[in-house]
């Protein structure tokens, strides 16, 4: 076979991804926070893009600007205004300046004489009147002054504008510096000292250390013995039940600093799984106790803190700022906008760009301010489109769920992404990526844009289907309504919900129970049925002390 070479033409299509595709993608799926992060570092980094209506008026021209303002004796090639001027302005000024002596700029203005006739009038050599220069006398001046600020002292106030309150405000105590503190005055040996720092590292922010410490002795060299050791010293820092490994033994420790901590309250600790299902004849039985002793022992365990670390400093949590108000309108509809406040507002400063052209001779300089102009326009472009799409789905899921912000989650229909991609003629993962930490407001609360995407469940009678998350609703109602007496259980729920129209499966309805963190019906009974209890012994304790105290 021979090799011959040939010039061939081919026409084909692909997709390019482009640095600005890729950048109007990953703008989508921002949220307001991290977006403005964003845009702050792309203020930074590209001279030609600036902030728009950032409050301050674009200088007049002609007009000085206020920097020029606080200097207006002087023109901006910093002479002096001329004598017509002057003289204009300070025949304004003679209604207000009663206290003006003309004498002082005659007296300025006088020629003084030689230096002999100086030194005459003086009375002095000129160089014991001048000695020294008036910078150096100035600061020897100001330094031998007795300090007139606190912040000459040494301290952090101001008297200028920039005073700040809040930098005199205390730093938030964290749980792993307390503990550090403790750590110095607990330990004399730097192995440790070491040792201690390291667990500190490892607490959680609710107070606790990981269960198997093995891997700890294995990373300081130490034997688990001395980790042990160590940490049994940790745990009787502040607060107390600090560095426990489990809930178990942070109660424990807890107990033991209040001296509670006897054989029939260490089987109730043991046994805590007993204590959620509310088991009370099988803790009765272990603890060897009566019912009125477990009923205070569990009222001892109730008063403990499970969680010690929270009381210390933590990580701030962000407020959610929705992204779309939804308010109802005056024809009956909804009213969908955004929120201004969330869009970042910036401009191309065109102006700066033609005046750079003008000047600028180097190539490498003329291609980086190219494509800075490029990046810019794209930003912009880039933000424009991102709050047009985001109007634009929350518009539509508005319009496909209007049961629900008219009569609530009861009328929630099941909606996905393609229903909506379809219906404003853009991509699955256009949809996808705009409900990405996007939040609504709305009557009924503020929800995120993927919650109003559920799944359907069939309907039982062959209609229109059900929302997975109004069924879910559903169902948490039914629970919260059923009697005492008569638990609802999962098969119960099954009939009723197909007695109503709704096709549904037994382990879909405990799935949904157990995902609202709702109970099975056999601990729903028993926390029932204690409740039950104590409100009716309730009123026997009340009328025995009202016995009690009847005089004889």
């Amino acid at each position: 076979m021979a090799l011959t070479q040939r010039l061939e033409f081919r026409q084909s299509q692909s997709l390019v991804m482009t640095p600005q595709l890729m950048q109007a993608i990953k703008l989508l799926q921002l949220s307001n926070i991290d977006l403005s992060a964003f845009v702050e570092e792309e203020l930074e980094r590209n001279p030609l893009l600036e902030r728009a209506n950032d409050g301050t008026e674009p200088p007049v021209p002609g007009e000085p600007t206020p920097e020029q303002a606080e200097f207006s004796d002087f023109d901006d090639s910093g002479s002096a205004y001329d004598d017509d001027a002057v003289t204009e302005r300070s025949g304004m000024d003679n209604g207000a300046s009663d206290n003006f002596e003309p004498a002082q700029e005659e007296w300025m203005n006088r020629d003084l004489g030689s230096r002999a006739e100086i030194e005459q009038t003086l009375d002095t050599g000129l160089d014991n009147v001048f000695s020294e220069e008036p910078a150096e006398a100035a600061a020897r001046t100001a330094q031998d002054a007795a300090p007139t600020a606190y912040t000459e002292w040494g301290g952090g106030a101001s008297n200028d504008d920039s005073y700040n309150l809040e930098a005199f405000v205390a730093a938030e105590i964290t749980l792993g510096s307390h503990l550090a503190e403790q750590l110095a005055v607990a330990f004399a040996a730097p192995a440790q000292r070491m040792i201690g720092q390291y667990l500190i590292d490892l607490v959680d922010e609710a107070g606790y250390v990981p269960p198997d410490l093995g891997q700890a002795a294995e990373r300081l060299g130490a034997s688990p013995k001395e980790v042990e050791t160590v940490l049994a010293v940790l745990q009787k820092f502040d607060p107390p039940g600090v560095c426990a490994r489990n809930l178990s033994e942070c109660l424990a420790i807890q107990l033991r600093e209040l001296n509670r901590y006897d054989p029939a309250m260490q089987a109730l600790v043991e046994h805590l799984d007993l204590l959620a299902k509310r088991d009370i004849a099988a803790l009765r039985k272990l603890c060897g106790v009566d019912d009125d002793d477990i009923t205070d022992m569990i009222g001892e365990i109730r008063r403990l803190d499970p969680k010690p670390g929270l009381k210390f400093g933590s990580a701030r949590t962000q407020t959610m700022v929705p992204d779309v108000y939804v308010r109802p309108g005056p024809d009956g509809g909804w009213h969908v906008e955004l929120n201004s406040d969330t869009l970042p507002r910036v401009l191309v400063n065109q102006i700066y760009y033609t005046e750079l052209s003008k000047t600028v001779r180097k190539d490498g300089d003329k291609s980086y301010f190219t494509d800075c102009l490029q990046n810019a326009t794209w930003l912009v472009r880039a933000l424009d489109q991102r709050a047009r799409t985001i109007l634009k789905v929350a518009t539509e899921i508005v319009r496909q769920q209007d049961g629900f912000f008219t009569h609530g989650v009861a009328h929630l229909r099941p909606l996905n992404l393609k229903a909506v991609a379809d219906a404003i003629q853009m991509h699955e993962s256009t949809v996808s990526r705009v409900t990405a930490n996007k939040y609504m407001a709305t009557n009924r609360g503020s929800f995120e844009l993927k919650y109003f995407f559920t799944a359907s469940i069939a309907s039982a009678d062959g209609g229109e289907a059900h929302s997975a998350e109004a069924v879910r609703h559903r169902i948490k109602q039914m629970i919260d309504a059923e009697d005492p007496a008569v638990i609802l259980s999962d098969d119960t729920i099954v009939e009723r919900l197909r007695a109503s129209g709704i096709d549904i499966a037994r382990r879909t309805v405990a799935k949904y129970r157990e995902a609202m963190r709702i109970p099975s019906s056999v601990q729903r009974r028993r926390d029932k049925q204690s409740m039950l209890g104590n409100a009716l012994s309730a009123p026997a304790a009340s009328s025995d002390r009202s016995r009690d105290t009847q005089p004889a």
